[in-house]
């Protein structure tokens, strides 16, 4: 079945001068646009594409990336107002748009607002809402302990970011955990720290523990090849300068610094660090 304002594998059923036509399952056939065909697709190959409804109400394909799918959150730019609602650049053809009754207040042209998509049943479209809270819940969880999450920041608080967890689920990122501030809709990967009782939810950025390692040692590497094989930093430096220079918390500094210590890849001094050569 086709899911509008999503990716679809499809199967190529005839090609025009004006582009090809994908078979829409019992639908209309689809067409994708000359401009999007890749060089060298024919009749019955597959291809990945975005469906959603062109401004006449048919659907269409593309190979362009929107800025977000149907059930994804994102930031997205007002390009412009009536008296309905507004329309958000979407990164396609065509903008998304946002009715009056799903604004928290009137979007205005050059506007960033966090939205996110769902299709209209009554039109079948794709709609953007800034009621984001209702799509939310920690009834039944669908994450676990320690498991790799997308994150999207979605207020500022008194101890730290609200975070909406896989599009799904809210969660809290403590002010402990980062070392910079963030902005409302940033886009950022973590894992989930604790599951309380209630369902609330504790998270982290990065990856869990020494997950982390290999890539963040490969980082400091580069950076101690890059600095000719020394780096005024070390596990008695402070937080932030430690996130502002190497992105990472003091906590994965440290454990990253004590496996590379192991394998005789740095010294210390009382300074900073320093490559050990081979």
């Amino acid at each position: 079945m086709i899911q509008v304002g999503k990716y679809n594998t499809l199967k190529v059923i005839k090609e025009v001068d004006f582009g090809m036509y994908l078979d829409g399952d019992n639908r209309e056939e689809i067409l994708l646009p000359k401009r999007y065909v890749p060089d060298g697709l024919k009749v019955d190959d597959e291809i990945t594409v975005f469906i959603y409804h062109d401004n006449d109400g048919r659907l269409i394909a593309t190979n362009l990336t929107p800025v977000a799918i149907v059930g994804e959150i994102a930031m997205m730019e007002v390009a412009d107002v009536n008296s309905a609602g507004a329309f958000l650049k979407w990164g396609l053809m065509k903008d998304v748009f946002c009715p009056i009754s799903l604004q928290d207040k009137r979007m205005k042209s050059g506007d960033k607002r966090l939205v996110m998509l769902f299709i209209d049943e009554k039109t079948g479209r794709v709609t953007a809402t800034e009621k984001i809270d209702k799509y939310l819940s920690n009834y039944e969880l669908t994450v676990t302990e320690g498991e790799a999450v997308d994150l999207v920041v979605y207020q500022k608080t008194d101890i730290g970011y609200k975070v909406i967890i896989n599009s799904k689920h809210m969660g809290v990122l403590h002010f402990n955990e980062v070392f910079k501030d963030l902005q409302i809709g940033e886009k950022l990967k973590g894992f989930v720290k604790h599951i309380r009782p209630d369902n609330k939810i504790d998270v982290s950025p990065g990856t869990k523990g020494y997950a982390r390692i290999p890539s963040e040692e490969q980082k400091i590497l580069n950076l101690l090849n890059e600095n000719n094989s020394y780096l005024p930093y070390n596990d008695k430096s402070e937080p932030e300068a430690i996130y502002a220079f190497f992105g990472m918390s003091k906590k994965t500094f440290k454990m990253t610094l004590g496996a590379m210590y192991k394998k005789r890849l740095i010294s210390f001094t009382q300074t900073g660090t320093k490559l050990e050569q081979a």
